[in-house]
């Protein structure tokens, strides 16, 4: 309840500031767009780490909860990977969240984002933002190999494979820029599969 409450709290005023903004220009830099994907989902990477520690499944846990580049990476890895694919279905129904001092890298002034997209398909800055969710690789390496129980493991492993399955599917692609790219169904499965056997080793 402790965790749950101090995430619930964070993530509220988090996104009441971000609430107030005008997301059609996107966020303003990459300080503003690492802020709103902490409040969104790094918060919850402290909550389930809090949880798994209040619970006694991870006798690291409590350590863990107190590494806050760790658990924030866990969560905004998953949240920038959201962004980076979902960009079409965000500027559809009018926001977006990618940085202006990125994408206007490649469209001049910082105009609106939602009605430039279709001149901003530059994959430069799909590129960079790719690159930039990829920083997080480590700080999610060292949380997981910090987990010993097998199904905290493979609860917090899974999306964090399938969030590089979907950067390594967005990286380079100009399709980003046309709709929301995918995995592939039997892709998913093969991950699935994958940490099926390894849990069993």
């Amino acid at each position: 309840r402790e965790a749950v409450h101090r995430v619930v709290r964070e993530m509220g005023q988090g996104m009441a500031e971000f609430a107030a903004m005008d997301l059609g220009r996107g966020t303003a830099n990459v300080v503003e767009y690492n802020r709103y994907c902490h409040f969104v989902a790094g918060t919850v990477g402290y909550g389930l780490t809090a949880i798994f520690d209040a619970l006694g499944l991870e006798q690291n846990a409590s350590e863990l909860v107190k590494d806050q580049r760790l658990w924030d990476g866990m969560g905004m890895l998953l949240q920038k990977t959201n962004i980076i694919r979902d960009v079409c279905e965000d500027a559809a129904e009018g926001r977006a969240f990618w940085p202006q001092d990125v994408w206007t890298q490649a469209a001049g002034e910082a105009g609106s984002l939602v009605k430039e997209l279709g001149d901003v398909r530059d994959v430069r800055i799909l590129n960079a933002l790719v690159a930039d969710a990829l920083a997080l690789v480590p700080h999610v390496v060292a949380y997981l190999s910090r987990l010993h129980h097998p199904g905290v493991l493979r609860f917090c492993a899974l999306p964090q494979v399938m969030a590089l399955r979907t950067l390594e599917e967005c990286y380079d692609n100009a399709l980003v820029f046309t709709g929301v790219v995918k995995i592939r169904a039997g892709s998913s499965a093969r991950i699935v599969l994958a940490l099926d056997k390894a849990d069993a080793v």
